[in-house]
């Protein structure tokens, strides 16, 4: 075989196994690469037999069929998880939480401080271009699960126009593609989500009662959630498949003698009802005495259910998940309070500003908002504007420009990559305890998206 035929070979297996750069770095498929080629420099095959023949080596002995651990050999090496998205205690990042907006219609009391917040400026906020743009660069990098939170993601006018392209990363890794959600217009736009690529609703709702409702919110509306909730269920008869969890905030002395009726809706019904302890943020006048922690909760079910028990949950959950024999739903505690879940946190945040948050209870953040608008004069980027932008980085890899960024990634996202794999690194072992976030200054609930 002749050296450029073999030039040639190298050149197309580049190209096949692209998709196993991560974080800029090349594996050991280039490895392979070079070792392959050598061996077909080492062989002498002056004519290739017809596709039609079997294979045969000297002395006409039909080749034996390869054997498993040959086959394994050649199997393509699984991808490793990107470096950029790896902390230093190991935990690896796959799942983004994107808040799409600061508004909302509700004025829940531990979420919204009771004088409002400031708004940002319009020009602020991430694009749907630039979300849809970052939501590509994460999945690239390894994640496979993407929340769309708020504010209440629902009253973003062009929501479900965003499901749809953030939906097309299927194709690229992506997994699920969940909302949370207060519910309250849900049920208008919930077909046209799950079309698009919906796979889970966290439904915040802390209480049954309707006049409860309204002093927890300072808001009506706890029909139309309800409204929400049954359509997803009566959708979920039908085929639809989307996870349904119930957020439940408790706090002492509100609805702490709402526990048992969350409890049994999941009795005839397909949904995970999740107790979470009352946490502090700016604005909210938390108080540890507001705060019930999970094993008060966990007492009042066994004092009316004695055999519930501890059920099987992901190994990356936020929340210690139960069941009560004989339902069909289950029931969590998101105890960030108490009993910490730090060691498996698997989750990274964006608020609707562009930072980045590794710790929903840090302070810390990093503006990937700048970096993406650099391009852009500092402007937001449109859907135009993003055109022109990949435009200009395609033909950087083509070689019609000289400024493009090694394995092809543009200057931009490797500027992305760095600073994502510098605040990742920077995320601490665990969030600190009761005492110290309590006076720890941070965004209000509503402006960090959940």
């Amino acid at each position: 075989m002749s050296e450029a035929t073999v030039q040639q070979m190298i050149s197309s297996f580049i190209r096949q196994t692209r998709p196993c750069f991560r974080g800029g770095k090349a594996f050991r498929c280039h490895r392979r690469l070079l070792s392959t080629a050598a061996e077909v420099r080492q062989t002498e095959v002056t004519e290739p037999p017809p596709r039609w023949q079997p294979h045969t080596v000297p002395g006409d002995q039909p080749r034996a069929p390869p054997t498993r651990l040959q086959r394994l050999r050649n199997e393509p090496e699984p991808r490793q998880f990107s470096s950029f998205l790896t902390d230093n205690y190991a935990r690896e990042h796959n799942y983004l939480r994107i808040s799409v907006t600061e508004r909302c219609n509700l004025r829940c009391t531990y979420c919204m401080p009771e004088e409002g917040v400031q708004l940002s400026p319009p020009a602020h906020l991430l694009t749907t271009p630039e979300i849809v743009y970052l939501s590509s660069v994460f999945v690239d990098q390894g994640v496979d699960k993407i929340r769309l939170t708020g504010g209440e993601p629902t009253v973003r006018k062009d929501i479900v126009n965003l499901m749809q392209q953030i939906g097309q990363l299927r194709n690229n890794g992506l997994k699920e593609l969940c909302l949370t959600t207060n519910g309250i217009s849900l049920y208008r736009k919930l077909d046209a989500m799950v079309d698009s690529g919906l796979t889970a609703v966290n439904l915040s709702l802390d209480t049954l009662s309707e006049g409860l409702f309204a002093i927890m919110t300072r808001r009506n509306g706890h029909s139309a959630v309800m409204k929400s909730m049954n359509r997803i269920l009566e959708m979920n008869k039908m085929g639809a498949g989307i996870k349904l969890k119930i957020n439940c905030v408790v706090m002492r002395g509100i609805n702490e003698r709402e526990i048992i009726p969350f409890v049994e809706m999941g009795k005839e019904q397909d949904l995970e009802v999740r107790f979470i302890e009352y946490m502090p943020f700016d604005g909210n006048k938390w108080s540890e005495r507001k705060m019930l922690p999970y094993q008060e909760m966990l007492a009042i079910i066994r004092e009316k259910y004695p055999s519930v028990g501890k059920a099987t949950g992901h190994p990356n959950d936020t929340s210690k998940t139960y069941k009560v024999p004989g339902f069909v739903g289950r029931i969590g505690f998101i105890t960030s309070m108490t009993d910490n879940f730090c060691g498996t946190c698997n989750r990274l945040r964006i608020t609707s500003d562009g930072n980045l948050k590794v710790c929903l209870f840090g302070n810390a953040e990093v503006s990937l908002r700048d970096i993406l608008r650099e391009s852009n004069n500092g402007e937001p980027i449109d859907q135009e504007a993003m055109e022109a932008i990949k435009q200009v980085e395609m033909d950087r890899r083509q070689g019609l420009s000289s400024s493009t960024g090694a394995l092809g990634v543009s200057r931009r996202e490797a500027k992305l990559l760095d600073v994502i794999g510098m605040a990742v690194k920077r995320k601490k072992e665990k969030h600190a305890g009761m005492g110290e976030l309590e006076h720890m200054e941070n965004r209000p609930m509503i402006l960090i998206g959940g």
